[in-house]
């Protein structure tokens, strides 16, 4: 398709390893409140003392289990939640701070792709009206997008950019299948000519067919317009497959931070080979050693001391418990080549451990033949 002049991309950035998003000791509470006059008894720490860097052009994978406060993370991210405590920068200014037409500014660079493709979409108002609404709010004397027809017609342009027709902006969202409705929301996001955006699980909701067509999209739109990607999933193999660097999640704290390569490849936090052991391999004959993790994720109400993961950690186990995990919280330590990883023990973590959990091994005839026991 070629592409019209005026969603022309901007010059690609001359630097690609320079930040576009630095997140310094972020913090994201919520109160827990009792009592006749609601008083505060508590807090909960959904994103508690995080600190990352998002590279121009790059993309960024967050995994972690549900409640972990991925999600959480993101929307602080975009001013969707107030923060309680740290920084986010945006080549260096500090956007937590903006308000006024700073902030309404920030809106147009910053945007948001929902994981609820149906739920996301107004069903009172047609696509135009849902993709315009956006376009109407940031309308200036420059960009005329005040007047009702070039809003039409960036709305038809981007329609045409996701792979849709340029009529369907006059249909509903009830219209719609939900791969369709899920391109609707990327072209919204896109429509204002953003720098950076958040997906927030964007093909949880899709039949495995249509994930690969949304992904398959959204890389080539990072490609055509420069994008930069926070892109949050529980499906590892979707993460190992658009990202380039990838952040592991557990209670608040991001643990490991690496690029997708060596994560996958050699990851150093025994939550992150734990989660690595959990995804299935095509081969049938491949034999992969499950780490189960015993217990439940304890409360973000009142997380553990120490390190939060060590009330299930199976390195601790091995190591004989010691007292250094329940007693200090670990700072994110350099393991080489940008891989951190914030354990105390991650020179523990064995090549062997990490290929046998991972990577599996190839069965015997005899073995292949055999019952397939759950958990080998």
């Amino acid at each position: 398709m070629t592409q019209p002049a005026s969603l022309a991309p901007s010059p690609a950035a001359p630097d690609a390893e320079l930040p576009l998003i630095e997140v310094e000791h972020l913090k994201t509470y919520y109160p827990i409140r009792a009592g006749i006059i609601r008083r505060t008894v508590g807090q909960v720490k959904a994103v508690d003392d995080v600190s990352f860097q998002i590279r121009k052009g790059e993309v960024f994978g967050l995994v972690g289990e549900s409640g972990c406060g991925k999600t959480t993370l993101g929307r602080t991210l975009l001013r969707l939640e107030k923060a309680t405590a740290g920084q986010v920068k945006m080549e260096g200014r500090n956007i937590l701070a903006f308000k006024g037409d700073d902030l309404k500014a920030l809106r147009r660079r910053i945007q948001v792709i929902f994981q609820d493709p149906v739920g996301s979409l107004n069903p009172r108002m047609p696509v135009s009206d849902i993709i315009g609404e956006g376009l109407m709010a940031q309308a200036t004397a420059e960009n005329g997008w005040a007047d009702r027809t070039a809003r039409d017609k960036r709305t038809g342009d981007y329609l045409e950019v996701v792979g849709l027709r340029r009529d369907y902006a006059r249909r509903y969202p009830h219209e719609f299948s939900g791969g369709q409705r899920q391109r609707i929301g990327i072209a919204r996001a896109l429509a204002l000519d953003p720098e950076f955006v958040f997906a927030d699980e964007p093909v949880s909701a899709l039949d495995v067919s249509i994930q690969s067509q949304i992904l398959n999209l959204m890389s080539d739109l990072r490609e055509q317009f420069n994008l930069t990607y926070l892109f949050v999933a529980h499906n590892l193999s979707v993460v190992q497959y658009i990202s380039d660097r990838v952040g592991v999640m557990y209670l608040g704290k991001i643990v490991e931070v690496a690029d997708v390569a060596d994560l996958y490849a050699h990851p150093r936090h025994p939550y992150t080979v734990a989660l690595l052991s959990a995804v299935p391999d095509p081969d049938p004959r491949v034999r992969k050693k499950r780490l189960v993790l015993h217990g439940d994720v304890p409360s973000p109400a009142k997380p553990p001391t120490g390190c939060r993961f060590h009330t299930r950690c199976w390195l601790r186990e091995q190591l004989g418990n010691p007292e250094q995990c329940s007693a200090e919280d670990p700072a994110p330590r350099d393991m080489g080549g940008g891989h951190q990883v914030a354990c105390h023990f991650a020179e523990q973590v064995s090549k062997s451990v990490a290929s046998e959990t991972i990577h599996g091994v190839i069965a015997s005839k005899t073995q292949e033949t055999g019952p397939v026991v759950a958990g080998a």
